[in-house]
């Protein structure tokens, strides 16, 4: 257990997200009790390739990127969280007696990880946090097991130093998401306990699906669809670089016909998408409809994009904001940042979980 894969620590933090296409980083500090100001961030694209299927392939690029959204962040700032893919993890609730001792305790836990985890222990880093009383039973509690390869965390952690960057914690990106969604829930009309809120995370190649039963996550899958597809069309149409592509589809600057031949088409698509994955989840679950859907990654700031997905789903929908209600360091361009926000949904929720969320 050499690092703490869920626990929290009392100071600021930088969250940093690697993705398959950008580094993105988040400093926040503490203002009060549930309480943050944002102090910077950053995001800076990875060449194709160097990042892929969760696996870091060229350590020192990535560092180099890493540096640079650092200097981007104008900070002193050196204690980072960073994330391990969902895919790269795994987890289990398990049930134990309350009461026990830490070492004993700890004792248990690698007693049922032998039972759930197909590799040796030995090649794993593990963890645990005690998530309360098992309903209302005082004898019994349930415990959440992290589990992940050794080497996964090496990778991560050898590029943030590096970069100059110390890693404290090492979080789950679904888990950050979550913690994320904490701080959006409370901008959702009429949330209760009750709420049923999908979040869409739109990521460069994937598609994460995620669904929130008030702060409790109850179903979670993949979709093999994303952005890069849109960056992909652009290069093609109009014979860009992967590099020229990225900065037209932020900064504008293409051909007329862009935005009826390209874009619409791309928008419909990730509308369809989203259809997709609300119908798998009504479809496979209890719950026969949702009150919410959340988006993130970077695509979900394109203008018209909410809409398109709430008339074809018949489900209110909205562009996350982690950052909605916090305070502003005054290098922040408050107007800029609703459209950066959903991108770095992750990144944030990363740097919470340092601050003690």
């Amino acid at each position: 257990m050499n690092l703490g894969l869920l626990s929290r620590k009392n100071t600021s933090f930088i969250g940093v997200d690697v993705s398959a296409s950008a580094v993105k980083m988040v400093e926040l500090s503490a203002t009060g009790k549930q309480q943050f100001r944002l102090e910077g961030y950053a995001n800076v694209n990875l060449p194709k390739g160097v990042v892929s299927d969760g696996n870091i392939n060229d350590l020192a690029v990535v560092a180099d990127t890493m540096r640079a959204a650092w200097r981007l962040l104008g900070t002193r700032a050196k204690q980072v969280v960073m994330a391990l893919p969902t895919a790269a993890v795994i987890s289990k609730r398990v049930t134990l007696p309350a009461g026990m001792r830490d070492d004993e305790l700890e004792l248990q836990v690698e007693s049922e990880a032998n039972q759930y985890i197909p590799f040796p222990l030995e090649e794993m880093n593990l963890d645990f946090q005690v998530l309360g009383p098992l309903g209302k039973s005082s004898d019994e509690v349930e415990v959440l097991i992290v589990a992940a390869k050794k080497e996964k965390i090496d990778d991560r952690v050898a590029v943030a130093e590096e970069a100059g960057l110390k890693v404290s914690i090492m979080d789950v990106d679904a888990y950050a998401t979550e913690t994320a969604y904490r701080q959006i829930m409370k901008q959702l009309p009429g949330h209760s306990k009750k709420t049923v809120t999908m979040i869409l995370d739109i990521g460069a190649h994937i598609t994460h699906v995620n669904v929130m039963v008030g702060l409790q996550s109850v179903y979670a899958r993949e979709q093999a669809f994303g952005g890069a597809s849109l960056s992909q069309e652009i290069q093609r149409r109009f014979g860009l670089s992967p590099e020229e592509s990225e900065i037209a589809k932020r900064q504008g600057g293409l051909p007329e016909s862009y935005e009826a031949e390209v874009l619409q088409p791309f928008l419909q698509n990730v509308a369809s998408e989203a259809a997709r994955a609300v119908s798998f989840f009504t479809n496979a679950t209890q719950y026969s409809k949702l009150d919410h859907l959340l988006l993130a990654g970077g695509v979900s700031a394109t203008e018209g994009l909410a809409a398109l997905i709430e008339e074809k789903t018949g489900t209110h929908t909205l562009v996350a904001n982690p950052f909605a209600g916090m305070a502003l360091a005054n290098k922040i361009k408050a107007s800029q940042l609703p459209t950066d926000a959903p991108a770095l949904m992750i990144a944030c929720g990363l740097a919470l979980r340092g601050v003690d969320a």
